[in-house]
């Protein structure tokens, strides 16, 4: 009788593979011969799922985006305004090993979206999705007074996005640079601020 295969399956392990070629290798050593012999598959076993590594890369940084959104969907359930948007920053932050590898996943899909529409857009529409969800935070946050800052959502958004980005190429690039608890208090400091501005005055 012949062996069903769970072809979604094969793709998150091949998806699985790469990040861990990835993150040993960098993203040139990342070929697809390696890819397959990680998975434990045939090299042309790979060509069926993704005929190349570029459309592997594509589809590893759909599978980081929502293993992140999994878990800030777990991490902030019960919680609401500056305490929901602290719980999603952390989420994406590179505050240990596995959040450092999506990292070493995400840049070079970045670099193949710099010159491919498709990507760009893409990655566009992840973005606006994080924006969405943070401005919601943001606005349960002065409704309950926790943010008195006059800096619109707008702003807070992108000065916020900026650093989560930011932290993960400096992850990526020196993973001893910045430890998960001078990650969380810079976060924390800034979450700070948003209140402490309007007190100031």
């Amino acid at each position: 009788m012949p062996k069903i295969v769970d072809h979604d399956q094969r793709r998150l392990e091949l998806v699985d593979a790469t990040w861990r070629i990835i993150a040993q290798h960098g993203i040139e050593g990342a070929t697809m011969r390696e890819i397959a012999l990680e998975a434990g598959f045939a090299n042309g076993a790979l060509k069926p799922y993704f005929p190349n590594k570029d459309e592997l890369i594509t589809f590893a940084f759909g599978h980081v985006f929502n293993r992140t959104n999994q878990r800030i969907a777990g991490t902030s359930a019960g919680k609401v305004g500056l305490e929901a948007l602290r719980a999603f920053c952390q989420e994406v932050l590179p505050l240990d090993d596995d959040r450092i590898y999506e990292a070493r996943i995400v840049i070079p899909f970045w670099q193949k979206a710099l010159t491919d529409p498709a990507k760009a857009e893409l990655h566009e529409t992840s973005m606006n999705q994080w924006r969405s969800a943070m401005d919601g935070y943001l606005r349960e946050a002065r409704a309950r007074g926790e943010v008195t800052a006059s800096t619109s959502n707008e702003d807070i958004v992108n000065q916020l996005l900026s650093m989560l980005l930011g932290a993960q190429i400096v992850a990526a690039m020196s993973p001893g640079a910045h430890l998960p608890a001078q990650l969380s208090a810079q976060l924390d400091a800034y979450l700070l601020l948003l209140h402490a501005e309007s007190r100031a005055a």
